[in-house]
């Protein structure tokens, strides 16, 4: 965030006549000091950073929206992808099915949910989407933890070190509702995903996408690198890293702003 300088002008108007020049610029330091301090603090939950003091209030209040908020407010209905596709199109998903609430037992293959267990799990939350020619499916999936800010901040460190996000033996599994587009989407069928450790939220958002017809798929890529100009496997010709990556942002997104925007309390 950056602040302009006032007009030197109006700077020896309104300073010089009246102060002495060194206490107006002590002044000018304490009201310059006390902006930035504002700043930083109204846009850390929007940029990622969580802030020892100020943003424990708002990440408090991401761990509890698992069981306050409508499903609606998280997972929308319909979701507008807006230069979300490969090549900047545009992408609608609309919701086919939403998973009971539920622990994180069968959500991970087994390697992923022991790299996860440092955080905890109070809750899983899930949805399956497919985009506007039902050609492909999405889970998309917001694992609330039981970690602090410090274990949040420690975990994603490890992903990116490690880049346990890119390997195909920690992938999130989707879910498959029965009687929707998504009835076979199972861990064979998995073309792409994405893995993202909020530090700002005691949340682990993630999506993984799919064919809609069932077909397997024996090298799944990471939505980073399915993106990258130039791949040419099937999934990142079919845009399948889009539809992975497009809609995790945008739920996220979504997750931000409830909290930023939380629900009236009824009176």
């Amino acid at each position: 965030m950056s602040f302009g300088e006032p007009e030197v002008g109006y700077r020896e108007r309104s300073w010089a006549v009246r102060i002495p020049p060194r206490i107006a610029a002590v002044a000018a330091c304490v009201v310059l000091g006390l902006g930035l301090i504002g700043g930083a603090v109204t846009g850390s939950w929007l940029i990622g950073d969580s802030g020892d003091e100020a943003g424990g209030d708002t990440f408090a209040q991401a761990g509890e929206l698992w069981h306050s908020v409508p499903v609606d407010r998280l997972f929308p209905p319909t979701v507008d992808g807006q230069g979300a596709g490969p090549g900047g199109a545009d992408r609608t998903w609309t919701r086919i099915a939403v998973a009971p609430d539920s622990g994180c037992q069968d959500a991970f293959d087994p390697l992923l949910r022991k790299a996860l267990a440092p955080v905890g799990c109070e809750r899983l939350l899930r949805a399956t989407y497919t985009d506007a020619t039902q050609s492909y499916v999405t889970t998309v999936g917001l694992l609330f933890t039981d970690a602090d800010a410090t274990a949040m901040r420690d975990l994603d460190t490890r992903f990116t070190r490690e880049g346990l996000d890119t390997r195909t033996d920690l992938m999130p599994l989707p879910y498959a509702a029965k009687d929707t587009l998504a009835a076979g989407f199972g861990a064979r069928q998995r073309a792409s995903w994405t893995i993202s450790v909020l530090t700002d939220a005691p949340v682990v958002a993630y999506a993984v996408s799919g064919w809609a017809d069932g077909r397997t798929v024996d090298s799944p890529e990471p939505a980073e690198k399915a993106m990258q100009s130039g791949d040419t496997t099937p999934a990142a010709q079919a845009g399948l890293g889009n539809e992975a990556q497009g809609l995790a942002d945008r739920v996220e997104r979504a997750l931000r702003k409830t909290v930023s925007s939380p629900p009236e309390q009824p009176s």
